[in-house]
């Protein structure tokens, strides 16, 4: 596996035949669209291919060999309902467990169903093998994380009964196959609770063999200051729950200065303080599948990002004209471009960004990527990952 960035007046065809690739498989990996145009300073993944071919293609090394030294990967990713058909269709040979998003709670430990219905989700993970995970959290009717709804219940065991009496329940009817908690700017006074309400969902969830995963802020130290951390014990929910993930993105964010959204030098700094706090067997690094597009100049307060996916930024990049640049210490691309006398800019993540990512999670051992989120589909990603780390599927 190899990676290329493209130069000046490279095209396809040259690209293919100096890595001694057939140029269908090029394309077909990296998704370059008919006229099969690039972008100056774009990485491509390069398979490691046998060279033979069908009738759609070339058939790829790693789908015709014999892996050694397998281990068990926990590949997850969160998916509205609404996610394409066809997107869910690709994903899902590549996951574990798919975490459907999402369930909420009444302060009356009503438990409030997605705005659409996830049943033909759960049929098609269940078809390809894939662990259906029902994601609870306490969202308000606008959309918002509500932490006066996570203290009425974290403090009221009673409530908790009911509602994961509730939770399972619907598990059992639909085939859901575990539970994430997905509780954000949860506060400093409920931080205890927090985790006991975790490890009473974990007790109950297991009697019946269903697995309990908790998302964690990206906390780089004990007593990180700030309403995003402070709710936050990594060594509580650690050990409270069967696995965690990391939630390692969002520094750049849509109300935020124009900056990378998971920049290596910080998520390198959350997994050095998660190691310590929890068993690296239980942690899942969060990847982002996403990216931003700032219009500049940024101003505090006014200015809001669009969200965009791998594909869309390279495609920015090309119908601009403009070179996509690397932050070496992010470890990200960037770029920026001009439209309708606004100048922009973008940051994404792209196979070299993921790939340093994957490369932290060898380092540190952790077992598990986890994704925010799924509605895009990148091939390379999924090509890179299974090159990476040649693995099997594996459960908690």
């Amino acid at each position: 596996m190899q990676i290329y960035v493209v130069k000046e007046g490279d095209n396809v065809d040259k690209i293919a035949s100096s890595m001694g690739i057939p140029v269908d498989a090029l394309i077909y990996d990296n998704q370059i669209e008919y006229p099969y145009r690039l972008a100056v300073g774009q990485a491509l993944f390069v398979g490691d291919y046998l060279g033979r071919y069908t009738g759609d293609g070339c058939i790829p090394l790693r789908d015709s060999r014999e892996h050694r030294n397998r281990k068990p990967l926990y590949v997850s990713g969160y998916a509205y309902p609404y996610i394409q058909n066809e997107v869910l269709e690709e994903t899902l040979p590549e996951l574990t467990a798919i975490y459907i998003f999402s369930y909420g709670f009444t302060k009356e430990g009503e438990l409030v169903p997605p705005s659409r219905n996830e049943d033909w989700m759960i049929e098609a993970a269940r078809q390809q093998n894939v662990r259906p995970v029902l994601t609870l959290t306490p969202l308000s009717s606008d959309g918002r994380f509500n932490n006066q709804l996570v203290t009425v219940l974290v403090q009221d065991r009673a409530l908790q009964q009911k509602l994961l009496w509730a939770i399972g329940s619907v598990m059992q009817q639909k085939g859901y196959g575990g539970l994430d908690i997905d509780f954000e700017y949860v506060q400093a006074q409920d931080r205890e609770a927090f985790a006991a309400f975790v490890e009473f969902a974990t007790q109950v969830m297991n009697l019946f063999g269903y697995p309990v995963s908790v998302a964690l802020a990206p906390k780089t130290s004990r007593n990180q200051r700030g309403i995003l951390y402070e709710g936050m014990d990594y060594r509580l929910l650690g050990a409270a729950a069967n696995r965690v993930m990391l939630m390692t993105y969002e520094w750049g964010y849509t109300y935020g200065p124009p900056m990378a959204v998971a920049p290596l030098n910080m998520v390198r700094r959350v997994v050095d303080y998660a190691v310590s706090e929890i068993p690296a067997d239980k942690i899942s690094l969060g990847i982002p599948n996403y990216g931003y597009d700032w219009p500049l100049p940024y101003v505090q307060g006014t200015t809001k990002a669009t969200t965009i996916g791998t594909l869309e930024a390279i495609r920015l990049a090309i119908d601009h004209g403009v070179e996509i640049r690397f932050d070496e210490t992010a470890m990200s691309p960037y770029f920026r471009y001009w439209q309708y006398g606004i100048q922009h800019e973008v940051w994404f993540e792209d196979v070299r960004s993921l790939q340093a990512k994957f490369r932290l999670v060898k380092e540190y051992g952790l077992s598990g990527v986890g994704y925010w989120q799924l509605m895009r589909y990148f091939r390379a990603n999924w090509l890179l990952l299974e090159e990476m780390f040649l693995t099997e599927r594996g459960y908690p």
